[in-house]
């Protein structure tokens, strides 16, 4: 698990999430204008297209995953760093990267402060490939290999003395609220020399949906009114560095699963898929 991963909305004080004995993070921010980043998770819309997706991301089984709440500010409105990772299965990625690709294990974001990596079921990495410069290809993307049903976790280690705000996108959708990825949702918090593990969708402050690689149409952004199938086969992920304070928020205590919402469009958390029959 994560050693304090934590989430923040960005609003003019918004809320952090820290999954695991996490911290929610509660922020202040500068004026920004809004920026979908949807189309392709956080990347740029000028990005090349991927080969057609033939896995997704299903929401899988709950996974405990607590969180408590930490104030945190943004030093700027605009990221340190936005990133990108395209993954599908083997035989469709060895085709997009060629013969003799560039591996690595993470990438280093933000200057080499954080390093983000896509863990196994065991923990370990797995390979990220793309083709090689000067190969005849434009397209500067990573990808990884899957295996449907298999679980898969991101984790965000944090090498310099700094704190971030990581946002996550899995197909499109933000881990957090499963909402379009953008630069004005919340993130998670993390902190000097210290890990974070995404296990899942956040389902509420106490557990996630685990991230299990799916056929296309089982995927989460398939069967979510908020997901867009043109978005499967891509992870994001965004970096703001932090001005933190440990000051804790208040605690609220959010409505009973089993009772009815007046405003059930405004939930904090991703809402449950809705499987076509």
């Amino acid at each position: 698990m994560s050693d304090r991963p934590f989430r923040s909305r960005l609003f003019r004080w918004a809320a952090g999430v820290a999954a695991g004995v996490a911290l929610l993070s509660a922020c202040s921010q500068m004026p920004q204008a809004p920026r979908d980043l949807s189309t392709v998770g956080l990347t740029s819309s000028a990005a090349p297209a991927a080969p057609a997706p033939q896995l997704g991301t299903q929401w899988g089984e709950g996974l405990e995953s607590k969180t408590r709440t930490v104030i945190t500010k943004r030093l700027s409105d605009r990221p340190d760093d936005v990133a990108s990772l395209g993954y599908n299965e083997d035989a469709a990625v060895r085709r997009a990267v060629g013969a003799n690709p560039e591996r690595r294990l993470s990438l280093l974001l933000a200057d080499g402060d954080v390093e983000w990596s896509v863990l196994d079921e065991e923990g370990r990495a797995l390979p990220l490939q793309r083709a090689r410069r000067g190969s005849g290809s434009d397209d500067d993307l990573f990808r990884l290999a899957g295996i449907q049903g298999s679980r898969y976790t991101l984790r965000f280690r944090n090498l310099s003395e700094r704190s971030y705000e990581v946002i996550a996108t899995v197909d499109g959708l933000d881990v957090l609220n499963g909402k379009p990825g953008s630069l004005r949702n919340g993130g998670y918090v993390l902190r000097p020399l210290q890990s974070l593990v995404i296990e899942g969708f956040r389902k509420s402050q106490s557990e996630v949906a685990a991230f299990r690689f799916s056929a296309p149409g089982r995927a989460y952004a398939a069967n979510t009114e908020a997901g867009d199938v043109r978005n499967i086969g891509v992870l994001g992920a965004a970096l703001f560095e932090l001005e933190e304070r440990d000051t804790p928020r208040r605690q609220r205590r959010g409505p009973a699963v089993s009772q009815p919402s007046a405003f059930p469009a405004d939930g904090a958390y991703a809402p449950e898929p809705r499987y076509r029959k």
